[in-house]
């Protein structure tokens, strides 16, 4: 049985709706990541999970047990926000131990419980300072021990490392997976961040306009997508998204995508589901990383070869990137660092269509074989 449940959940403020019949579930010691752009709703549903937000319809369960009436301290869950919300006045060992104090734990189990946090934490000689004489890794950290000495069944954190630069948002995010392996307890996490989403859960929602888009593991969210605007926003670079027209050819149809300069060049289909598509217009996904440059023994390993015209080529360390166009729209591709591509030029790039997707313009719903 699922340990945390969402049933048929509705939010409405006044007339608008901000959250529409989500259906999830997470098992005990998952992790849940919440991810759209913002705006979307995810941090209402974390809200309406904590018992801040009521729901206006529908059921929230943990364990089995239904708690939408019940006040966030009787939930058994405990919060990391992306405020931090530290008291200034008192130091990292007061802030951690706060909350405990407030339910009337002793003094010496408090201290025990701070010491055994911060050493997980790795943040014990921290605890004499106060907030301000903290970095913002060091004081999420705090924030994080906070919620840790509680030892809840559930955590929820909401954005907690969207105010941190960019080298210490990974190290932090490693740090939140490692506590999270060792820990083994249930977490529910609100980021916009589709990296994030990607490296920490065990399971990802993407919500659109209140309405879940998708629900299912990283690698199913990210190879099979389940609409246009989750083969857009999960992935960076995001997949590329070309028009394409699909006509008979054979037993099974084949696209025509439209090259700047150049005859259309043609790309076999090999999804039944395009059948009913021929004489129409159909989006191929395909991710950068499913277009490469050809090697240099000329061996495509099954792929199709197009030649394109280099517009932009970009430098990304262990990977080059190069920009080019087709259907209209920017496509990038995924090359080696030592490819040789340069910028105005045509190559041939290496198209692995058994990795291609399909979306119906009008629905920009995937479509099935």
């Amino acid at each position: 049985m699922a340990f945390l449940e969402i049933a048929r959940l509705h939010k409405d403020y006044g007339p608008v709706e901000v959250l529409r019949d989500i259906d999830l579930s997470i098992e005990e010691g998952g992790f849940l990541v919440l991810v759209g752009p913002s705006g979307c709703g995810k941090s209402t549903l974390l809200y309406t999970i904590a018992g801040l937000e009521s729901v206006t319809r529908g059921e929230v369960r943990i364990d089995g047990r239904t708690v939408n009436d019940l006040p966030p301290s009787k939930r058994d869950i405990a919060m990391v926000f992306q405020s931090y919300a530290l008291y200034p006045s008192m130091n990292v060992a007061e802030n951690m131990g706060f909350g405990m104090e407030m339910r009337g734990v002793p003094k010496a189990e408090r201290r025990r419980a701070v010491a055994e946090v911060a050493k997980t934490l790795q943040i014990e000689h921290l605890l004499e300072r106060r907030p301000a004489q903290l970095s913002g890794g060091q004081r999420q950290r705090v924030a994080m021990g906070r919620a840790l000495v509680r030892n809840p069944r559930l955590f929820l954190f909401d954005e907690p490392l969207s105010n941190l630069d960019a080298k210490l948002r990974i190290e932090m995010r490693t740090e939140i997976k490692r506590l999270h392996q060792s820990l083994g307890t249930t977490i529910v996490y609100v980021t916009h961040d589709q990296i994030e989403a990607m490296t920490l859960a065990t399971r990802i929602a993407v919500l659109k306009d209140g309405v879940l888009q998708q629900f299912g593991t990283p690698a199913e969210i990210y190879a099979d997508p389940a609409n246009l605007f989750v083969a857009d926003f999960m992935g960076s670079p995001p997949m590329n998204l070309i028009p394409a027209a699909v006509r008979a050819d054979g037993p099974s149809p084949s696209l025509l995508v439209e090259r700047a300069g150049s005859e259309p060049a043609a790309l076999p289909a090999g999804v039944k589901g395009l059948d009913a598509y021929v004489g129409r217009e159909t989006i191929l996904g395909i991710r950068p990383e499913a277009i490469t440059e050809v090697p240099a023994d000329g061996a495509a390993n099954g792929s199709t070869v197009v030649d394109c015209r280099i517009e932009v080529v970009e430098p990304a360390g262990a990977d080059t990137y190069v920009i080019t166009h087709l259907g209209g729209r920017e496509v990038v591709a995924r090359t080696s660092p030592d490819c040789g591509v340069r910028a105005g030029e045509t190559r041939p790039l290496a198209f692995r269509m058994d990795k291609a997707v399909f979306f119906d313009p009008a629905t920009h719903d995937r479509i099935r074989g």
